[in-house]
């Protein structure tokens, strides 16, 4: 089963559009041997590099990618849980700035981001279909923990892609 589009806010047809697979864990599953491959395939020599002024290194996207991930994964258990309160929002630009990436390794950041995932797969595989077609707020707006599951494996596709794309292509 896939969300609706009514399961979540538009700005995140951008992720969900990236996922598909229609079955969330089977999604989650094969992410993570296309994750590793593709962190495997960033050499060392790219760690501080940026495509253009202004815009993240390679490290402040991974790191960028483990916040992210780490939010919409507490979104969703809360959710999933029966969280009835509205849960914040966050500013991914402050986050940048406060992460500190250039005291981290590339490797430290690689590896974090694996566990992470390992994580957000052992997450979706317990939820049972009650618990993802689950609804709560996030940032103001309504949205489902299944939705939450494809913006997560979304929201890592795109920056894959970005990646690929700008930075080591």
């Amino acid at each position: 089963m896939r969300p609706l589009p009514t399961d979540y806010a538009p700005f995140y047809e951008t992720y969900v559009s990236l996922v598909k697979s229609d079955d969330i864990k089977q999604a989650f599953s094969a992410s993570l041997a296309d994750m590793e491959n593709f962190l495997q395939s960033i050499p060392e020599n790219k760690s501080d590099y940026a495509y253009a002024e202004n815009k993240w290194t390679v490290k402040q996207v991974l790191q960028h990618s483990i916040d992210a991930e780490r939010v919409f994964a507490y979104r969703a258990m809360c959710i999933a849980r029966g969280e009835e309160q509205s849960l914040p929002s966050f500013d991914e630009n402050q986050y940048a700035e406060n992460a500190a990436v250039e005291h981290r390794s590339l490797n430290g950041l690689k590896e974090e981001m694996l566990l992470l995932r390992k994580s957000s797969v052992a997450l979706f595989e317990n939820f049972t279909d009650s618990m993802l077609q689950a609804k709560g707020i996030a940032s103001n707006k309504s949205i489902t923990t299944l939705s939450l599951g494809y913006i997560i494996v979304g929201h890592w596709q795109h920056h894959q892609n970005i990646l690929a794309e700008r930075y080591l292509g």
